[in-house]
């Protein structure tokens, strides 16, 4: 018995510096010192195929990135953080979410396992006080049933223990079977991470993210998102052709036609009246609608030809 237990605290004694060891090795390493990097390594990149964001080159994990620095810039830790972008993209942005549904039994049951079995190897490798205790003195052929009894408890409690095991894997593969975790949708991130980046009036930024979007949706209400954001980074001309390809298709876009008229006012184009007020005709109550009219009040930009 004393080898044995020997040879248990040895084990112990060995995984314990092991873990020691590791611990040390994280905190000497000075990769570990950078929070950017730490949490971008938790999220997936959503436009590509099993990279996180700290190691991706795509534009998107890039705004990500961007994203997770200016979070941490304002004091927020590696939970927060990941809460948000969970909050706005689901759990699947995660390169590690957590178990749901029924395969939490894979994590719960074995670890109650292990804590049975330990009780019980533990009850069983103790000193023979206890037991020899239950046994009546000079009755030595009356203990050696009750030692085989305690085998066989011991050895059928063993087999009960990995049969329960392994129903519940089989129970929750059947009910729940596990899926590789599918990346958020880049389409949908893109639009969300510009949509962030305007709020900061960063519109270079969200316009990157909405030709990132045109990339997989050529859809005409993303290319109005754009032509305001390039309107608003100042990028007139980009804007102007962003809205003239929308209104080739629908000649009646009110937004079509405001973001045109506000870009060629800029550029003191004299066709940006006649484009506004084409705009007031086709949607007298939009919500710029009294904004574009206080404009056309006040005449035209000074040094306009």
């Amino acid at each position: 018995m004393r080898w044995r237990r020997a040879l248990v605290a040895l084990v112990l004694v060995t995984l314990a510096a092991a873990a020691g060891a590791a611990l040390a090795r994280s905190a000497g390493d000075p990769g570990r010192q950078d929070p950017v990097r730490d949490v971008s390594a938790g999220l997936r990149c959503p436009a590509c195929q099993g990279e996180s964001v700290a190691d991706s080159r795509s534009p998107i994990a890039a705004a990500m990135r961007q994203v997770v620095a200016d979070q941490v810039a304002q004091g927020r830790d590696g939970a927060e953080i990941r809460r948000w972008f969970v909050q706005r993209y689901g759990a699947d942005v995660l390169t590690d979410p957590p178990a749901r549904g029924v395969r939490l039994l894979l994590w719960g049951v074995p670890v109650l396992a292990l804590l049975a079995g330990g009780y019980a190897a533990l009850r069983t490798l103790r000193p023979g006080a206890a037991r020899t205790a239950s046994v009546p003195t000079g009755s030595a052929a009356s203990g050696t049933p009750d030692a085989r009894s305690a085998r066989r408890a011991w050895r059928v409690a063993s087999v009960g223990v990995v049969a329960l095991v392994a129903s519940v894997a089989i129970v929750a593969d059947r009910l729940d079977p596990p899926a590789r975790p599918a990346p958020a949708d880049p389409v949908a991130v893109a639009l969300q991470l510009a949509h962030d980046l305007e709020t900061q009036d960063r519109y270079d930024a969200a316009a990157q993210m909405y030709q990132e979007a045109l990339r997989d949706r050529p859809d005409d209400a993303v290319r109005l998102r754009l032509a305001f954001a390039l309107l608003r980074a100042g990028d007139g001309a980009a804007a102007q052709r962003t809205a003239r390809d929308v209104l080739a298709r629908e000649p009646d876009s009110p937004d079509g036609l405001l973001v045109l008229g506000l870009a060629q006012r800029n550029s003191r184009s004299v066709e940006a009246d006649d484009t506004l007020r084409r705009f007031l005709a086709v949607a007298p109550a939009h919500p710029a609608a009294a904004e574009v009219r206080r404009l056309l009040a006040t005449g035209p930009e000074p040094g306009r030809r």
